[in-house]
């Protein structure tokens, strides 16, 4: 159990993630946009076959490479979680790292299966469909889209939004590294006071000249 609840969380944001990202491709068209709360949050059916933002790698085979680089991450990132608990750290902290991971292996699911799984979901010339399927975003926060003016560097001359279009998974890997910023000094307190009390720090209050 002591294990269990934060592995747990990480597999509800798997099939959290994964449930709204297959209604979204079994009941929208790519491009269709539902409105939610007004113009200023919808749900907009886009696929994402890069990184954040829309950014790709310049080759045929960088798709291939970030995508292994996420499994790779993936499998880090649940070791980690795994020592932290083990090490009895600020619960908030494996929380947070529990949430991370689970975003994580959402995106990769897209990246690995979804290329071969789903119909239509896989760039053209691309090499082989397993490993490049295109990530399911779906989330719009419309606060502001338009043209970046042409001296603003990577995406000068572009048309863009504000606030990029997001899933599940993108929203769980934010929110738990957020936190992780917020309250850093707490749950890595513990970490700097072990530091600060090493053998050489010990010894060498003891050693030091008492004032007369």
């Amino acid at each position: 159990m002591k294990y269990f609840k934060f592995y747990l969380l990480t597999i509800g944001i798997i099939l959290l993630d994964q449930v709204v990202k297959m209604l979204v491709f079994n009941n929208m068209g790519l491009g269709q946009e539902i409105p939610v709360f007004g113009e200023w949050f919808k749900i907009h059916y886009t696929v994402n076959p890069g990184m954040a933002f829309g950014l790709q790698l310049g080759s045929e085979f960088g798709k291939l490479a970030l995508t292994i680089f996420r499994l790779i991450a993936m499998v880090g990132i649940g070791y980690y979680l795994y020592s932290l608990i083990k090490k009895g750290v600020p619960q908030g902290l494996s929380w947070c790292i529990a949430l991370i991971l689970g975003g994580a292996v959402g995106n990769v699911i897209d990246s690995t299966f979804y290329g071969v799984l789903l119909d239509g979901n896989v760039p053209p010339n691309v090499p082989t469909p397993w490993f490049h399927g295109q990530v399911i975003d779906m989330f719009y926060v419309d606060i502001w889209e338009g043209r970046v003016v042409d001296w603003v560097p990577l995406f000068g001359g572009d048309y863009l939004s504000l606030w990029p279009i997001f899933n599940i998974a993108d929203a769980s890997i934010f929110v738990g590294v957020s936190i992780i910023l917020i309250f850093q000094r707490y749950f890595f307190k513990e970490q700097e006071t072990e530091k600060e009390m090493t053998p050489e720090t010990v010894i060498s209050k003891e050693t030091e000249p008492e004032n007369i």
